[in-house]
């Protein structure tokens, strides 16, 4: 499955493009933080380079997009878009920590999520989340999904196995 250019996205507040090697620096605070990475997969980055470099994975086979506010130039967040099926992505995201709260996930996934669904044909969008992640399990449900399985012990993480909420949200919702 070929992976399709990263177009640039606009919100009221922010430009969503291409996240590039210049963006890490602005996500290392939040990316090697144990408070922040502890419902991620994997632990806190140890270093700027080892996030640079998984940033930029040459064999990832999804997109990756840098919110940056239009006032202030700064990246304010990440979001991704990831194939997992025909017609179907899996959606993920993260806001830097100095950031939070301000609405800008829900803004720039709102956005996506038009994006994939109109312009780009996609049937169904995923988001996978640990149940104990309260904030982003109440952002998806503000934005539409709906939680359609509590799977046990299904994710190995940095912390051992986890439970994860599996959210889903057709086109014609």
């Amino acid at each position: 499955m070929s992976v399709p250019p990263t177009p640039t996205l606009e919100t009221e507040r922010f430009i969503m493009r291409k996240l590039v090697k210049d963006d890490a620096p602005a996500l290392w605070p939040t990316l090697s933080s144990d408070e922040h990475c502890r419902y991620l997969t994997r632990a806190p980055f140890a270093s700027l380079e080892e996030l640079e470099g998984w940033l930029l994975a040459p064999d990832w086979n999804g997109r990756s997009w840098s919110a940056v506010d239009r006032e202030t130039g700064e990246v304010a967040a990440r979001l991704v878009a990831v194939p997992v099926g025909e017609a179907t992505a899996e959606i993920g995201y993260i806001t830097v920590a100095d950031r939070q709260g301000e609405g800008i996930a829900s803004e720039c996934a709102r956005r996506l999520i038009a994006h994939l669904f109109e312009e780009e044909g996609h049937h169904r969008l995923t988001a996978g989340t640990d149940p104990r992640n309260a904030a982003s399990n109440a952002l998806l449900t503000r934005i539409g999904f709906r939680r359609e399985a509590h799977m046990i012990e299904s994710c190995k993480t940095h912390l051992g196995w986890c439970d994860e909420y599996y959210w889903g949200l057709l086109k014609r919702e």
